[in-house]
């Protein structure tokens, strides 16, 4: 089996009430880097082998499943580069919602 790193060395710090925007090329590892924070990362074939994942002073790679589940969409999100299907980070979540109910 051929093993190859997705990414290395990405090192993120975000303040409380910032947003963190990832822009790059197809391939650059936006997606896996995201996914990795979600730890929505597929194993097999991929797996998540070293390094730590720290949020609100928690170590979300020592985390039961259960336990990510209450932090995604709550605390972490991902909005997917796809735009047709994606919400404008311009407005909150709530607006974007709301207004679809409405409408």
């Amino acid at each position: 089996m051929v093993t190859s790193k997705a990414v290395d060395g990405v090192d993120f710090t975000i303040r409380k009430g910032e947003t963190l925007g990832m822009v790059g090329e197809s391939g650059c590892g936006k997606s896996v880097s995201a996914l990795s924070v979600l730890r929505l990362i597929q194993e097999p074939p991929g797996k998540i082998v070293s390094g730590e994942i720290w949020f609100k002073g928690e170590e979300l790679l020592k985390k039961r499943p259960e336990e990510m589940r209450k932090i995604r969409g709550n605390d972490v999100s991902m909005i997917f580069q796809e735009p047709m299907t994606s919400l404008n980070p311009v407005y909150t979540i709530g607006e974007q919602i709301s207004e679809a109910i409405v409408l």
